[in-house]
Parts: structure tokens; sequence; C-alpha cells
């Protein structure tokens, strides 16, 4: 049986930076649905909490996915990636901000 090593660190409210031994990602999201961003691409993940019940679907990355072939233009897939990617840090900063916002005014 092999040596196997995870650790998932809080950053924030929905935000998790996951420590593994064959490297890092970063998770954001709670209960229900979750994207995670690594080394071998995006995850999303979506789920009925407490059934077991979810659908992933993976994003690989472009150096994996073609192994050593160069990949063709795309028209605009990436850009796609990158704005949720920014909506979903966009909505993590907001809630960070307002429960430390909520935690000063009591």
């Amino acid at each position: 049986m092999g040596f196997r090593f995870r650790r998932r660190i809080r950053v924030a409210k929905g935000l998790y930076l996951n420590v593994s031994k064959s490297g890092t990602s970063l998770s954001v999201g709670g209960r229900g649905a979750t994207v995670n961003f690594g080394k071998h691409g995006t995850r999303t993940t979506v789920g009925l909490p407490g059934t077991g019940i979810s659908y992933s679907t993976t994003s690989h990355a472009v150096a994996e996915q073609d192994a050593g072939r160069v990949a063709p233009k795309s028209s605009g897939g990436k850009w796609v990636r990158w704005v949720l990617a920014g909506i979903f840090f966009a909505t993590a900063a907001m809630a960070i901000t307002a429960s430390f916002t909520q935690h000063a005014v009591k």
C-alpha cells in the first residue's frame, strides 16, 4: 500500500487550499457546488447535499490533453473559464468582506 497525504486548509468561508503529496489546488464553493482549480485542470462539481448524488465535469489542462502535440488555437473557450473564475473569486471576496463587516459592527 502506498503512502498518501492530503490536507484541506480553510482560507476563508467557501475558499480552501488543498495540499497533497502530488501538489496543491484551490477550491471555491461549499455544499452543493464546488469549483476546484489544480494543475490537471478545473473540476466543477454540483450535487444534492446529503444524498450522495453529484455530477462532476473536468476541463483538462492543455498540456495533459495534447501530451506533446501543439494545440490548435480555439476561438474563445479559454476566456469563458477566466470569466467564471473571476466571478467565483469576486463572490468569495464579497462574502469575506461581508463576514468581516458583520463581525466589526457587533
